[in-house]
């Protein structure tokens, strides 16, 4: 179980995009390890999309784990840095809301 807080200012928010060839069974299982690293360090707001709380420790961990993951012959990913400030950034219209991420997070 990992259980993740942040106080205010302690984390930045990054928005990781994927994009994992899928056409064999090595695409579907680096697809799957892809989106629990993705999972251990955030929420899904979309099919390949997360939201990640993060501090640059952590980021560049997940930037590792997934560079060992990934073929970059044919799958691709995106890191956008939001920062500290977050909150002034993330508008959202639809049905599906967003968890807080700076309070606890039991996963």
């Amino acid at each position: 179980m990992l259980i993740r807080r942040f106080s205010r200012g302690d984390g930045m928010m990054v928005l990781i995009t994927y994009d994992v060839n899928t056409t064999t069974g090595q695409g579907v299982r680096r697809l799957a390890k892809v989106a629990k690293i993705c999972t251990n360090y955030g929420q899904r707001v979309q099919n390949s999309v997360f939201e990640c709380l993060v501090d640059n420790t952590q980021l560049a961990m997940i930037k590792k784990q997934i560079q060992d993951i990934i073929d970059v012959e044919k799958d691709s990913v995106r890191y956008y840095v939001l920062g500290e400030q977050y909150k002034n950034r993330i508008e959202h219209i639809g049905k599906k809301q967003g968890v807080d991420l700076s309070g606890p997070l039991i996963c």
